[in-house]
């Protein structure tokens, strides 16, 4: 338990400076999150089934300006490994990451609070020509507080924490965990939404319909929806900006996007 509680701090720790000192390369969603903690713990299955649920839970969740959302970096990463440690359903996960996330959420507040004073900090040293002493306070300082906000709570969360979570599962009655499933399934469709309510436009509506009635007449499962999506976003692209089929094709204009 003691490497594994290290491996999954360091995933945290990892994922969490990907869009902070690494550049951005995705590892910090949900999806992939919860699938290298699958591969740590030995059961890629269930880290699959968590991420996905966590990412449909997560996709209206977007970090605007200074404004801290629910943490689901840390909150997959607990999560899930509580999920494999417990042989817990997704739907218990789902649960387990709400409270969680909002605690990571509540730390990223207070690391930011402390980060905002090392800037003013950087700032003096700037002004007397420390610039190394400045550089070292953004690039080390910053990203260890960083890490050790991560690595710590994951980390003993799932030292201290499995076997307790263990008897609180148990301890659930089956009316609340009935309750808490029809809760979890209504959560992706609130992520869908908090989604649709910043991107969908009228233009957008047939669209949305379409993929609504294919999924639900069609009996396709959800990967052969999205590589009948990936076709028809690949012939719309080349229908309308392939353009000399006919002759002269008017001018488009690449900030107008009709999909």
């Amino acid at each position: 338990m003691l490497v594994q509680s290290i491996l999954l701090g360091i995933i945290g720790v990892f994922c969490i400076l990907d869009s902070r000192l690494l550049g951005r390369l995705n590892f910090e969603r949900p999806l992939i999150v919860s699938t290298l903690v699958g591969i740590v713990l030995g059961d890629l299955q269930t880290g699959l089934m968590v991420g996905a649920s966590l990412e449909l839970m997560s996709l209206g969740i977007v970090n605007i300006g200074a404004a801290a959302p629910p943490d689901m970096n840390m909150a997959s990463i607990i999560a899930t490994a509580f999920a494999i440690f417990s042989n817990a359903n997704a739907e218990t996960a789902l649960t387990i990451a709400i409270p969680i996330s909002v605690l990571g959420q509540m730390l990223a507040i207070v690391m930011r609070t402390v980060l905002s004073n090392f800037s003013h900090r950087a700032d003096t040293l700037i002004e007397e020509g420390k610039f190394d002493a400045a550089k070292r306070i953004h690039i080390i300082y910053g990203s260890i507080l960083y890490s050790l906000s991560y690595f710590v709570p994951i980390f003993l969360a799932i030292y201290f924490g499995t076997d307790l979570v263990k008897q609180l599962v148990d301890m659930i009655p089956t009316w609340l965990t009935d309750g808490l499933n029809v809760a979890s399934k209504i959560l992706p469709a609130f992520g869908f939404a908090l989604l649709l309510n910043t991107m969908l436009t009228n233009r957008l509506v047939p669209y949305l319909l379409l993929g609504f009635l294919i999924t639900a007449y069609s009996g396709l499962s959800i990967t052969g929806v999205a590589f009948f999506a990936c076709i028809v976003a690949f012939v719309m692209y080349e229908v309308k900006y392939s353009g000399n089929g006919g002759g002269g094709s008017a001018e488009v204009d690449p900030l107008e996007d009709d999909l």
